[in-house]
């Protein structure tokens, strides 16, 4: 135990240092003070953001591209509950995430004083813990419970509660040894019953989705793929765990997946799950395989025991991180005949020719299909691809080609305004990496302040708007089921290059396709956070279809 009292202030933070973490993201409050004068003199770099849930978002990202809990500070009342739609993403995408949150005074509780509120209520039903601390001298105890269940079992957040006057006691108490996230290993019987599985099967496929995954994990898994020849998919807003352009891969289970894709996951006979929940959007809608017994021999691969059989009943389920699952498959050997080699291969050349941006033409002046194309010409292959939710991310989907993991940062929760913050904190923790945001004109006016925060610490991330002026996936949906009654979807943006500019940043508007590259060119080279204003013509709604042609449907059907 040490011998020197610290405030509570000093604990917590000398405590965060000694588990790892390397950034905090913050709006600062005063009912913290005691934690952000410790911050002062800490080995740590902290973020001032403008708005807590694009401060809960950074340290979301943060969590999901390091495997790392991020950490976010706010305070007390509405900068918790404006925390809550970073929570929620961390809890729907399987993220480690530690939110710590001002608390009032002990002495004022249940009193309903200044801001109060009672946040194992308020969490309760998001986060996997929640706690308020009360003695100084626990804070080691606490915080070190906090890491492991945010990184142990199915990953997610832990809100931690923080009473100001505790933050500023002084209690004499040892520093917790640094955590190490709780492993789940397959046995061995499992993975000689898989390996027979395999040998027996007709038209095996594997789907990788959620957490616990790490570019080792990832790797290894190529490998076992490599060697059976063996069709892989990825999960809704996962395609970063497993190379695009590798032969084994068959395409994305997300929104208005190929149909070839669709049809040759329910022809198989073995499926195999690493790591996701199969939640409704790879689902489709729960339509894709029976519940609670699917037809196919389905074996579910995941770390928290409470995931397994939730929703499916598996052939076979195996309580295992992907880490330590991917491991195991180093011992599997192929068997010598593998009769869905031929289709292995035909769902790649399905999956190219999805994704070939050249493909697609829609209404308009600005081609998104060909500014997908041009930006992969400038960018780097293990740049990070941020973006919030809105049907404009669908090209992100179908036509960027992820080739590395720790490269895409996309929220499985579908929770707008994501992709600016989501940009700013992996920027901000990888400055040598190239990082793009892409945003619909809703999506980013939802957190489009914190732009300022890319000003305000020199990052060059580039962020592409997508302006059709309008809410367009609830436009998509009101014209499919009310035709021609449009009803609270338009908006009226701004000049989003001269926004750009106002912050200090780089802005360009691009209203035709040979605009754009030059466009990116100056973005790169200005050395800013930048803004590139992208027109759209409002029919272009997805790279398949148009409000007039759902319109026209909706009518016919109802005629």
């Amino acid at each position: 135990m040490s011998a020197t009292a610290r405030t509570g202030g000093q604990i917590l933070v000398d405590q965060i240092a000694l588990h790892g973490a390397q950034q905090i993201y913050c709006v600062p409050g005063e009912s913290y003070l005691a934690a952000l004068d410790a911050m002062h003199d800490a080995q740590i770099g902290v973020t001032v953001c403008r708005q807590e849930g694009g401060a809960a978002m950074m340290a979301e990202a943060y969590g999901k591209i390091t495997g790392q809990p991020g950490i976010c500070f706010v305070t007390r009342g509405p900068g918790a509950t404006n925390a809550s739609a970073g929570l929620h993403i961390a809890r729907q995408d399987s993220t480690p995430m530690i939110l710590f949150v001002g608390q009032i005074g002990r002495e004022m509780r249940e009193r309903e004083a200044f801001q109060e509120l009672d946040y194992r209520a308020v969490f309760g039903s998001i986060a996997k813990w929640v706690t308020e601390i009360d003695d100084p001298a626990r804070i080691p105890e606490l915080v070190s419970r906090a890491f492991h269940v945010a990184t142990s079992g199915r990953p997610g957040p832990v809100v931690i509660a923080l009473p100001e006057d505790m933050l500023t006691e002084a209690a004499v108490t040892a520093d917790a040894p640094a955590y190490t996230p709780i492993e789940t290993y397959p046995g061995p019987s499992q993975m000689a019953e898989l390996q027979k599985l395999i040998a027996g099967a007709k038209r095996p496929v594997a789907i990788l989705g959620g957490g616990r995954w790490d570019a080792q994990a990832v790797t290894r898994f190529k490998r076992f793929a490599e060697r059976f020849r063996l069709p892989v998919h990825t999960s809704f807003r996962r395609q970063m765990l497993f190379d695009t352009l590798h032969e084994c891969y068959a395409g994305d289970l997300g929104i208005g997946p190929n149909p070839k894709l669709l049809k040759r996951i329910k022809d198989s006979d073995l499926v195999l799950v690493v790591g996701g929940r199969l939640s409704e959007m790879p689902s489709q809608s729960y339509s894709l395989f029976e519940i609670p017994a699917p037809r196919q021999r389905l074996v579910h691969v995941h770390p928290d025991s409470s995931e397994l059989g939730r929703v499916y009943s598996p052939f076979m389920a195996i309580n295992a991180s992907p880490g330590a699952f991917a491991a195991a498959l180093e011992s599997l050997q192929p068997p010598a005949d593998l009769p869905w080699a031929e289709d292995t291969r035909a769902a790649h050349e399905d999956y190219l020719a999805w994704s070939d941006p050249a493909a697609i033409t829609h209404p308009g002046d600005l081609q998104m299909g060909q500014v997908m194309a041009e930006l992969a010409k400038a960018v780097p292959d293990d740049a990070i691809m941020a973006n919030g939710a809105g049907n404009y991310a669908g090209w992100v989907h179908r036509f960027w080609k992820f080739r590395h993991y720790g490269t895409q940062l996309a929220p499985t929760s579908g929770s707008m305004g994501y992709g600016l913050p989501a940009a700013v904190g992996a920027k901000r923790a990888f400055p040598e990496r190239m990082v793009i945001s892409v945003a619909g004109d809703g999506c980013f006016m939802m957190h489009g302040q914190e732009f300022a925060t890319a000003v305000q610490y020199d990052l060059p991330i580039i962020v592409l708007i997508v302006d059709n002026g309008m809410y367009g996936t609830i436009r998509m949906h009101q014209e499919r089921d009310y035709p021609g009654r449009v009803s609270a979807t338009m908006l009226k943006n701004p000049d989003f290059a001269a926004y750009a500019r106002a912050f200090g940043g780089f802005g360009a508007r691009v209203e035709r396709t040979e605009e754009f590259a030059p466009a990116l060119k100056e973005a790169m080279a200005s050395g800013k956070p930048a803004i590139i204003h992208l027109l759209i013509d409002p029919e272009t709604i997805t790279p398949t279809t148009t409000l007039s042609a759902i319109r026209e449907k909706a009518m016919q059907e109802k005629a």
